[in-house]
């Protein structure tokens, strides 16, 4: 079960109601910049976990009229649609409420917030270039995404030209080697990865310590290429990278 760290308690508490009834992720987000950017995508990433665990959640927007230029940008980061918490909240019998904020001011209540539930405070992204932040960071956004997933949310992102190609390139090679050893026979998940997978993302969503598998399960000498392949694409439920982009791409 995912445990994730309340910012206003210092506390773990379980991510989800003891009795799998539904949990609603609420985030908080207003303004069109890179740090509310990375609030859509850590509560993003939030319902991706419950889900695997097979959870009901419900996400949505504190703000009643988000910017358009953010859901945009959203979109682009493979960042799935957000209902609106003035809409439709009524009947769901929610027994769990995760609020996702910036971490400013994490004792600030976002508007219409319930007092129940964990909150969840995300650092700020600071943009290091010259250029404008925006459209600048969605030139590629699969590496701004891999960019953000790289750094645990309560520490600030720094971004600029050269991070973001670095993360390019590392995408283009796992999507290189997906598509190769998609070639060979399939394999299973092997249970130690998929347990290693499973414990870092129920860990107070630790998506480095995912991203660390992945590079492990690359680099193992004894892991057959059947096996590789099925493990991205695994994580990827998760990433959501579209890490198996290129299957068929390469002879």
């Amino acid at each position: 079960m995912l445990r994730i760290l309340d910012s206003r308690t210092g506390q773990p508490a379980d991510a989800a109601p003891s009795r799998r009834g539904l949990t609603r992720i609420e985030a908080h987000a207003p303004g069109l910049d890179p740090t509310s950017l990375r609030v859509l995508l850590t509560a993003d990433l939030l319902v991706r976990t419950l889900e695997l665990d097979d959870t009901p959640v419900w996400a949505s927007l504190s703000d009643p009229e988000p910017d358009p230029g953010l859901t945009a940008a959203a979109t682009a980061l493979s960042i799935r649609p957000f209902e609106s918490a003035h809409d439709g909240t009524a009947g769901l019998g929610a027994a769990q409420v995760i609020r996702v904020r910036r971490a400013e001011r994490p004792d600030a209540p976002a508007p219409d917030a319930p007092a129940r539930g964990p909150l969840v405070a995300v650092a700020p992204v600071h943009w290091e270039g010259a250029e404008a932040p925006f459209p600048a960071l969605l030139a590629d956004p699969a590496a701004l995404r891999l960019t953000l997933l790289r750094v645990p949310r309560g520490e600030p992102v720094r971004l600029d030209a050269t991070v973001l190609a670095e993360a390019a390139a590392t995408l283009d090679r796992w999507r290189r080697a997906v598509a190769e050893w998609a070639r060979q026979p399939s394999r299973p998940v092997p249970d130690e990865v998929r347990a290693r997978l499973r414990d870092a993302r129920e860990d107070d969503l630790d998506l480095p310590g995912v991203l660390a598998v992945l590079r492990d399960v690359a680099q193992d000498p004894g892991l057959p290429d059947g096996a590789r392949f099925e493990t991205y694409a695994h994580a990827d439920r998760l990433l959501a990278l579209d890490l198996p982009r290129d299957l068929g791409r390469f002879a």
